[in-house]
């Protein structure tokens, strides 16, 4: 009966820790991309956009 408990318990424990780990990769996942979004162009180092590259 105590091993039962404690198991149970244990996976209880490891859920709540899968479910706050989850839900952490997925908020700094959003962040991410929001970053990612706002970055600008760091090879355009002239600003004219693409017009000044050339190609490789």
């Amino acid at each position: 009966m105590s091993n039962k408990i404690m198991f149970v318990i244990g996976c209880i424990v490891v859920l709540i820790y899968l479910y706050f780990l989850f839900s952490i990769i997925r908020k700094q996942n959003k962040v991410q991309k929001r970053e990612l979004m706002n970055e600008y162009d760091t090879r355009d180092l002239d600003g004219m956009g693409n017009q000044g590259r050339i190609p490789s």
